[in-house]
């Protein structure tokens, strides 16, 4: 989709880290320390589509989700998934944030 703009950000190259289905990028507002977002490669509206994915690629995009908070020797971090406008989500490309560094505020 051309006119989504983590699909371009996909295609950039500029990764934390990638695979052939998914890429970490640095946030370009971070709410952290360490501000990642985590994407899938092929455009997925929203989390709530996660019920397409295949049981395996649903624990491959888990498992490269944590190898992105450890690329940043991340021991403790907070993951945070918006899903739909009423939660927050402003970019409808499915996406994970991975936030940590200093103590985090909030929901202890």
């Amino acid at each position: 989709m051309t006119d989504c703009l983590f699909c371009r950000l996909v295609e950039s190259g500029d990764h934390v880290l990638s695979t052939d289905e998914f890429v970490a990028i640095r946030d370009i507002a971070p709410a952290a320390e360490t501000h990642l977002l985590v994407l899938p490669r092929r455009h997925i509206d929203t989390f709530r589509d996660i019920a397409a994915f295949p049981d395996d690629e649903a624990a491959r995009m888990l498992r490269f989700v944590a190898d992105a908070a450890a690329s940043e020797e991340l021991d403790d971090y907070r993951l945070i998934v918006n899903v739909g406008p009423g939660a927050g989500q402003t970019v409808f490309h499915l996406h994970w944030h991975v936030l940590g560094g200093k103590l985090l505020p909030g929901f202890h």
